[in-house]
Formats: structure tokens, sequence, C-alpha cells
């Protein structure tokens, strides 16, 4: 009697794990912690995204077990997944390019976020031009990081008079903005929600470059991973880009905007400014929802200026557009995401 009731049992475990399963349920997957680096403390508004699947469940929908972590910037936090630190980083596609092409490391992109935001703005009606800006401190991340990148290239693209080393990079993390409306700072390289912090505090800011019209093939973001990593924690990190997509067409749904609003509170901004941001990012596409953001023209064009703006050293292998993406995790997000 006693070993029929254990038979009994063990069968109605085994049954009820597999329903588990079938339902959608705790998987190996789900086990894996995936650390996402997220740049800027506080973080860039870019970071919504995760944000939002954070705060509405889409990560848990999706049976991903997802840390969010912010970094001082991008660039900092791939090279914590280089380190192995954390497992994904949303880094700025230029500085991971010439990582990988200097370095050799091992990160390959798996999403991605094509449409930079970039702007070169001043705040003071009388110093709007290029020949303003020599001598002059400007606002970035850090020396070297995503900012300071996106300085090189606006300059080289609508200011090729003005070099890089004729400014002064003021090393500012995410809070270029804040230095701005304190009168410490003319210029900086911004968010277009910096923009928009900016003038709900009733200054008028002039902007002087913006890099879709100086350099409009450029490729802004993408979340990297470890190549080796991905091999092993490819089903867990495949959960990660489901809800992230998801979280994007959550996001463009206009009667979500209060809860995105919400979500985006870790960014520091007031809820109105985060509203009138996310109608201007989702007005260029920022978070991608029917593709997986890895532009081959945009990100080829990227190498090239790389390579041309000394980003990448003389003499090291440039690296190829296929051997710096794997489309298929995308690919597999979108499956899941179509499961019922």
């Amino acid at each position: 009697m006693l070993r029929r009731t254990t038979t009994a049992l063990l069968l109605a475990g085994a049954l009820g794990a597999i329903a588990l399963v079938s339902a959608g349920g705790p998987t190996a997957a789900q086990d894996k912690k995936v650390v996402i680096g997220m740049p800027g403390i506080p973080p860039i508004f870019t970071t919504v995204q995760p944000l939002v699947a954070e705060k509405v469940g889409l990560f848990k929908k999706h049976g991903a077990n997802v840390e969010l972590r912010s970094f001082d910037n991008g660039t900092a936090a791939a090279r914590a997944v280089i380190a192995g630190d954390i497992d994904m980083s949303m880094s700025p596609s230029p500085p991971v390019i010439n990582q990988i092409s200097n370095s050799g490391a091992n990160l390959v992109a798996i999403y991605g976020w094509p449409n930079a935001d970039w702007v070169l703005a001043s705040i003071d009606p009388a110093k709007t031009s290029c020949k303003d800006m020599v001598g002059q401190g400007v606002g970035v991340d850090s020396v070297g990081g995503a900012r300071s990148v996106a300085l090189r290239s606006l300059l080289a693209g609508g200011c090729p008079d003005v070099k890089i080393d004729q400014v002064q990079q003021v090393a500012l993390g995410s809070n270029a903005s804040a230095a701005m409306l304190a009168g410490r700072l003319t210029f900086g390289v911004l968010h277009l929600d910096d923009l928009a912090l900016i003038e709900s505090q009733g200054r008028k800011l002039h902007v002087m470059l913006e890099m879709k019209k100086t350099n409009p093939d450029s490729h802004y973001l993408m979340l990297v991973v470890r190549g080796d990593k991905l091999k092993e924690n490819r089903d867990a990190y495949v959960r990660a880009v489901a809800a992230l997509v998801d979280a994007a067409g959550y996001m463009k749904d206009p009667n979500n905007a209060d809860t995105v609003a919400d979500a985006a509170a870790p960014t520091g901004h007031p809820k109105d400014v985060n509203k009138a941001a996310l109608k201007e990012f989702l007005a260029i596409d920022f978070w991608p929802s029917d593709s997986d953001g890895l532009d081959r023209t945009k990100l080829e064009a990227t190498i090239a200026l790389m390579k041309k703006i000394g980003g990448i050293q003389p003499g090291k292998e440039v690296i190829a557009y296929d051997k710096l993406v794997d489309q298929s995790v995308w690919r597999d997000a979108v499956a899941l995401l179509k499961k019922p």
C-alpha cells in the first residue's frame, strides 16, 4: 500500500512539473539570473525600456530572471560584461566596435537601438557657433565614453574646422544637463530627455548639431553579451530579449504613457518631463519592436567612421558586421512572443 501511494505521488509530481513547463512555468532559464548593465547614474532615458519590462512584469511573463544594474556609462558596463561581472550591457556602438577591434574583446550584439538622439547644444544664445567652442568645456560622460565619441563624430560631421583636442571634455556622467542648468557649463552633448528637462525649467537651449543630420547613418546602442556566455545561457538571454521587445511595443501604446512615465522615475526626471521625452523618443522610433535594431548599413557605416576618426587603432583588425552581431537571438525571442 505504501509503495503504491509513493508511486502515485511521484507520478503526480512529474505530471505537475510537465504542466508547469508547458504552461510557461519555471524552467532552467528562469533559474539563471541575467544581470543587465544600464548606462548612466542616474540611468539615461534609453533604459526606460528595461525599467518598463521590470515594472509591468514582462521579464517574469517571459520566464526571464533579470536584475537591472546601473553603471557610470555604457562603456563601463561593457567592460563589466567582458570581465564576467554581468551578463549583458546596453552599450554605445562606437566604443564597443573600438573595444572589439582594438583588444579582441569577445563581445556579440544581440539587439540594438539604431537611431541616435545625440545633440550638441549651448545654453548661451551668444555662443552657438563652432568657433565658440574652441578652448571651452563641453559636457560628456567620460573621455572615450558614449558622449565623448558622439562629440568627436558631431564635430567631424558638422564642425570640421574644430578638432576634438581644441575643446575641453568635461566628464560628468549623465549630469551634463544639470551642470548647464547650474551655469557651470555652456556646451554639452545631450539626449532628448536632457532637452526636455532643461526646457521644463524655463531655460532655452540652442541646438547646434544633431547626430541624425551630421551622421545619419550612425548606430547608437547595442545590447552586448560575451560570446561564450551566450552559448551557455542562450535560452535565458532569448527570454530577456523577448521581454525587452514586448516592452517596446507596450511603450508605443498612448494608453500606457502614464505607466511608462512612472517606470522612468529612476532617471530622476519629473513625470511631466518623462512624458514629454517619451513622445520625442517615440517620434524617432527609438525602441525597436519590429526589428532587431542591428541595421547592417548603420553598423557598417559606424565601423567605417571609427576607423576614419582613429577610434580603431592602426594595424588592428576591424570587426566585420557578421562577427559583431548574432541575429538568431532576436528571431528566437520573436518566436517566443508569438507562442500562445
